[in-house]
């Protein structure tokens, strides 16, 4: 994409709503537009990184072997109803009557559309085990709408739910979507920590909430500090080995981490005191395990091995895309901008024309944009008239981790320069060697 042809409206000042670093970022790097209190339009850079974001998500899921689908974001207030949860959600429902006087609301969750669909449709054990998501936006009326996109109303989300025979298997189940979401937040550039939660209004007595370390977080943790050596890495997994699965979870929920809402005073002091740590936390994923709840109570039922109809164990598991977005920014940034990890940059590179409209530069730049579009990868080419100074400001507020600066100096001495966002370190080097850099930091090999 060429910078002169792509609509990015960045503005140089803060807007004064803007209380958090993500907020105030994303509205400075023109990647949303707050349309009402807590919902907003996601404008083309913000969306990009939005559907990078998704697809991780999309890619853990199904490697995990759970099946994507997608359901409405209108559900009937029958279904509700038949849980019992339709009238104890409380006011964050936005319930709406269409014109046929039918009782509807906007989702902001998916347990009882998902029951609703399984029971119509598998009646046997031997359609088990089971794990149906999907990726849509939900509604949550909050009272007090804050902090853009880490706290909005109108919202994206990957919920998957689990159907399984027996407690022994959606337990399997938790702890796949456990490794699974371990994997989805490292391919992030997040650490992400499983800490023990409330189950709220989903019911339930095993969750697992995932928080990222931040000062701006909405929950008090507090942990071991051993927590935050450990990491998953690219350690093979097999998602249907029982064993392997729960020693990932014993690896990683063994060691105090809890949100201030389950917090144990007398078990916290168990840890050494030169490990106890006590910090905020910005919530990212969710998973429960809640046994027969919605089955007893909608009749999602199967035959097993001897015919008899049992009601399926269930669990719900949720990451919050859009809220992700917010996450990754409070955790990288610094003074003058965005610093985005490389797997959900917007861009590849960006690419800065020093002296736009020299032959020279020009031609260089056409070559760098060309040869990096041609291996598949997206470079950002600012060549606008504008002077180098506010090219680079424009560049480090929208975060692309790496920076090729092209100039008639340089390349009357055969280089460009190649810069880290997150470092600030610049190397010179032949055009061609950069192309290579790039395209090895993303893997493409085939240079």
């Amino acid at each position: 994409m060429r910078l002169s042809r792509y609509f990015l409206p960045v503005l140089k000042e803060t807007p004064a709503e803007a209380q958090i670093v993500s907020h105030r970022l994303m509205l400075r790097a023109g990647m949303i537009k707050q349309a009402s209190a807590g919902i907003y339009s996601w404008l083309p850079l913000g969306y990009k990184v939005l559907r990078n974001i998704e697809n991780i998500v999309h890619e853990e899921q199904i490697h995990a072997g759970h099946i994507p689908m997608l359901m409405p974001t209108l559900q009937s207030a029958d279904l509700w109803r038949e849980s019992g949860r339709y009238d104890d959600y409380g006011q964050e429902m936005l319930r709406i009557t269409d014109r046929h006087g039918r009782d509807m609301l906007y989702g902001p969750t998916n347990e009882e559309l998902i029951t609703d669909i399984f029971r119509s449709h598998v009646g046997s054990y031997k359609d088990l085990p089971l794990t149906l998501y999907h990726i849509q936006w939900k509604f949550r009326d909050e009272i007090r709408p804050r902090f853009g996109v880490m706290r909005g109303r109108e919202f994206l989300m990957k919920d998957g739910y689990n159907f399984d025979l027996t407690k022994e298997d959606a337990l399997h189940a938790y702890n796949r979507h456990l490794v699974s979401y371990l994997r989805t937040y490292e391919r992030m550039g997040l650490q992400a920590i499983p800490m023990r939660a409330d189950s709220g209004p989903i019911g339930g007595d095993d969750t697992h909430e995932f928080l990222v370390l931040a000062e701006t977080g909405e929950s008090e943790v507090f942990y071991d500090s051993q927590i935050t050596d450990l990491k998953f890495g690219d350690r093979a997994i097999d998602y249907d080995d029982v064993a392997q699965c729960q020693a990932v979870l014993e690896e990683f929920t063994s060691r105090y981490a809890r949100t201030d809402e389950t917090h144990d005073e007398a078990e916290f002091a168990k840890v050494p005191e030169e490990r106890r740590r006590t910090a905020r936390g910005i919530e990212v994923g969710q998973i429960f395990y809640f046994g027969t709840k919605y089955s007893d109570a909608m009749g999602a039922t199967v035959a097993d091995s001897e015919g008899n109809k049992v009601p399926v164990h269930m669990g719900s598991h949720g990451i919050g895309v859009s809220r992700l977005l917010g996450a990754i920014i409070e955790a990288s940034h610094d003074d003058n901008g965005i610093i985005w990890p490389e797997g959900v940059t917007p861009f590849h590179c960006g690419i800065v024309n020093l002296k736009q409209g020299d032959e020279e530069a020009d031609a260089a730049c056409d070559v760098l944009y060309n040869s990096l579009t041609a291996l598949g990868l997206e470079p950002l080419y600012d060549d606008r008239n504008e002077r180098a100074g506010g090219k680079f400001a424009t560049m480090d507020l929208i975060g692309l981790p790496w920076r090729i600066t092209v100039g008639p100096r340089g390349l009357k001495n055969g280089v460009v320069e190649l810069t880290s966002r997150r470092t600030g370190e610049s190397e010179e080097l032949p055009p061609e060697q950069a192309i290579a850099r790039i395209a090895a930091i993303y893997g493409k090999t085939n240079v």
